[in-house]
């Protein structure tokens, strides 16, 4: 009887070993051609990531796990046959979930625009992230991030702003998948790449638009500002100068990346999930 017990538990056990391995090929296996419609459960925007790579089968992979208790998304595309050639990287995740990364929480970055609530930057590899209103997902948002492994000097105009269309389309195609109720933008019709200006306090026109009065200015010795375009990208900064010294710099923060001086700078979904933790843990007698 034993024995028999044993090899019934030997056979369930190769069983499951033969399923694992069956469902980790699946994962593994390369997709590519019309089953890129499935990557990121459904939400890759296909022609955008067509158009980066120009002609071609593409070939894609995916999967899901935990990020900061909350489930997320990763998905990557390369041109097949080309391994060690360009690859474009999609993170979807509730707000929730946000941490700090890529254009989202860079204050050089511009506004994605075009109705959007997202940041474009092209320092050094081009990244996009897009930030949309989504009350059935964990934070009541979704934070879709999009980037490429090769360097902006190596890549065209066109597949610049196949960064921000990837990042926006996304957002849009998984925003429909998770019945999100936030106002949606246009697809992008151009990035916008615009450096640090430098201005006059009266000519603030970007960033630091409004930030400061000409009486004021004059008292804290402030001639000159640093900024960036405004709009609504997720982080934008302000420089205030006295010729070109650094006087003050000021940064704002939207949605999950706003941050409080009265929060010990925690973002308010991380400063009340550290407080509910603490709420949790027994009291010492």
């Amino acid at each position: 009887m034993a024995r028999l017990r044993l090899t019934l538990l030997t056979g369930a056990v190769v069983l499951a070993l033969a399923a694992a391995a069956l469902l980790w090929g699946v994962w593994l296996r390369d997709e590519g051609g019309d089953d890129l419609a499935d990557r990121c459960q459904g939400t890759l925007a296909v022609e955008e990531a067509r158009t980066f790579f120009g002609a071609g089968e593409l070939k894609a992979r995916g999967h899901s796990g935990n990020w900061a208790g909350h489930e997320s998304q990763w998905c990557s595309v390369w041109a097949k046959g080309d391994d060690s050639g360009s690859v474009l990287r999609l993170q979807i995740r509730p707000r929730a979930a946000y941490r700090a990364n890529g254009a989202g929480d860079e204050a050089s970055a511009t506004p994605i625009g075009h109705g959007w609530n997202g940041s474009f930057t092209d320092r050094q590899q081009p990244q996009a992230a897009v930030l949309v209103d989504c009350a059935p997902l964990a934070g009541k948002g979704l934070y879709v991030t999009a980037e490429t492994t090769t360097p902006t000097k190596d890549l065209s105009a066109t597949q610049l702003l196949q960064i921000a269309r990837l990042a926006t389309e996304t957002a849009r195609n998984a925003a429909s998948r998770f019945s999100c109720e936030g106002k949606l933008g246009e697809r992008p019709a151009h990035v916008d790449r615009t450096g640090w200006a430098q201005r006059p306090v009266a000519q603030a026109a970007g960033t630091c638009a409004g930030v400061l009065d000409i009486r004021e200015a004059a008292r804290l010795s402030v001639t000159t500002v640093s900024e960036k375009p405004a709009g609504h990208a997720l982080t934008e900064q302000c420089s205030l100068k006295r010729g070109k010294l650094g006087l003050f710099h000021m940064t704002a923060y939207y949605g999950p990346h706003r941050r409080h001086s009265a929060c010990d700078w925690l973002s308010p979904i991380d400063y009340e999930n550290r407080h509910h933790v603490r709420e949790q843990q027994p009291q010492a007698a």
